[in-house]
């Protein structure tokens, strides 16, 4: 046998930490992460610098056909979207009351919560909010960013409130809005209120024909394709 090195002596010291290199990528690293998010952020907020304004048409609209009716600016916020955040979800909504009432409490300051559209009875919409902007309506930060709310005038217990022309003209208007912003027209992105997270609403309610309405959605997508 040969004879055997002592091992001992040629043993390295043991490190102990984080060595220079491995912190300055570290640094590198964690730097470039905040700027990307510093970057984002700053991207969602730019209009809030002083002296920035988004260029705004006064009474424009997103769906055609639709009547504007501001709401108040205490019901909503102004953004971007969907180059702020993206928008993938239609909110469904039931007034509890009539379409003159939901028009005035959108326009009260003091309430707090506002959809983007209105639809009556006989089928015609108001719109409340553009689009691009975030609508106090879901309950939720998150989903309030990534959706546009739809409420309807009616009552939740009562099968009557929903004619066939508010079914078609509500269908018509969220098969728009997939169309624009590429919305999969299925149950995961057209939500009622009461399947947001955190709500305690129960709107549109157990009257409320879903089945109806998605084909009626689908059957006014494939139209707009």
């Amino acid at each position: 046998m040969g004879e055997e090195q002592d091992s001992t002596a040629e043993r390295k010291p043991e490190r102990r930490g984080i060595d220079r290199r491995t912190l300055l990528i570290g640094g590198a690293v964690a730097a470039a992460g905040t700027a990307v998010l510093a970057s984002d952020e700053l991207g969602r907020l730019w209009w809030r610098l002083p002296g920035v304004v988004k260029k705004r048409k006064e009474g424009e609209v997103d769906a055609r056909g639709a009547q504007w009716i501001a709401a108040s600016d205490y019901n909503w916020r102004r953004a971007d979207r969907p180059d702020d955040y993206g928008i993938d979800m239609v909110v469904i909504h039931v007034v509890q009351g009539g379409y003159d009432t939901a028009l005035k409490v959108f326009k009260d300051p003091a309430h707090g919560a506002a959809a983007h559209y209105v639809v009556r009875k006989d089928g015609h919409v108001a719109q409340m909010i553009r689009e691009l902007d975030v609508a106090f309506h879901a309950g939720n930060k998150s989903y309030n960013e990534r959706s546009i709310g739809i409420e309807h005038e009616g009552f939740v217990d009562k099968k009557s409130s929903f004619t066939d022309e508010m079914y078609e003209s509500s269908a018509r208007l969220t098969a728009g809005i997939c169309k624009r912003y590429d919305i999969p027209v299925d149950r995961k992105h057209i939500i009622g209120h009461v399947e947001v997270p955190g709500t305690d609403h129960t709107d549109p309610g157990p009257h409320w024909d879903w089945d109806r309405y998605m084909k009626l959605v689908r059957k006014a997508r494939t139209a707009l394709a």
